[in-house]
């Protein structure tokens, strides 16, 4: 990462906003840990639906926006559960997951910077530990991108900001409307920035939408959760969460939607504006 910033191929801001994480040290808990293990957990679509002017909306929420962190939990407690009973231990990583999964085998990168497992596309969570358990064999190898993204071109097409280059592998993620969507709600959307791109409450689908290997899970969403015309008003206006009735708290909270309240005002301003 270090490379590719000095080379000008990474925006700083982006680096210091969502790769500052990233901890590449042994856990303290496990300290002779000898191996990791790398999950891919198939995820489903969410979708808001709102009341407005007599008509409803539907947005949605892309794959891990919802109960990303319980998911995560879920996989390290089956984890720790099932190698207690054989002596070993896990311990949490925060390391870059797709890397992960790909240099492991797990997965393949698509030309979008995805992270594709077989059977599951790109609708996908995915998770990894530390553990002491032995590793016998040595699969790690190079990043490799899927075969069919080789003459394939519909991402790159379909990405409106231009953030799927063509002169490079690496995503402009600094172009890349996940990255302007998910800042704090005081935040304004860049100038360049159409309207019309915009296609969910939170994060982007584009490239996953004209994906030949998503074609069969676009049609997976199962949390729903709808907004009368009362509640999309009080959002629009950025109430506070003490504001807004426990009936509407309680949706948010189950599209895991609480913490970003402040930042509900400007995304769904573009949907909901006039003409829109």
């Amino acid at each position: 990462m270090e490379g590719w910033q000095s080379q000008g191929m990474l925006d700083k801001e982006f680096v210091k906003e969502r790769l500052g994480s990233f901890d590449f040290r042994i856990p303290e808990a496990l300290p002779k840990a000898k191996s990791m293990i790398v999950v891919a957990v198939p995820r489903p679509q969410a979708q808001a639906i709102f009341a407005w002017q007599g008509s409803k909306k539907a947005l949605i929420l892309p794959p891990t926006y919802v109960a990303y962190k319980q998911t995560s939990r879920k996989v390290q407690d089956l984890l720790a559960e099932f190698l207690k009973t054989r002596g070993y231990r896990v311990a949490p990583t925060a390391l870059p997951l797709k890397l992960l999964a790909v240099r492991s085998g797990l997965g393949q990168y698509g030309r979008n910077n995805i992270c594709y497992v077989p059977g599951m596309g790109s609708f996908l969570q995915l998770v990894a530990v530390y553990s002491d358990l032995p590793c016998q064999a040595n699969n790690w190898r190079k990043p490799q991108m899927m075969e069919r993204c080789r003459r394939c071109r519909a991402c790159m097409r379909s990405c409106p900001t231009g953030a799927i280059p063509s002169d490079r592998f690496l995503l402009r993620a600094e172009r890349c409307i996940v990255f302007h969507n998910e800042k704090k709600g005081d935040i304004l959307f860049p100038a360049w920035m159409d309207p019309s791109w915009h296609n969910c409450l939170l994060g982007c689908i584009h490239c996953q939408r004209v994906c030949p290997e998503d074609r069969e899970f676009l049609q997976w969403i199962v949390e729903k959760e709808e907004f009368s015309h009362k509640e999309t008003e009080l959002l629009l206006k950025g109430v506070t969460r003490d504001q807004l009735p426990a009936a509407t708290v309680a949706k948010l909270e189950r599209l895991d939607l609480i913490e970003d309240v402040d930042i509900l005002p400007r995304n769904m301003g573009v949907f909901f504006r006039k003409g829109a």
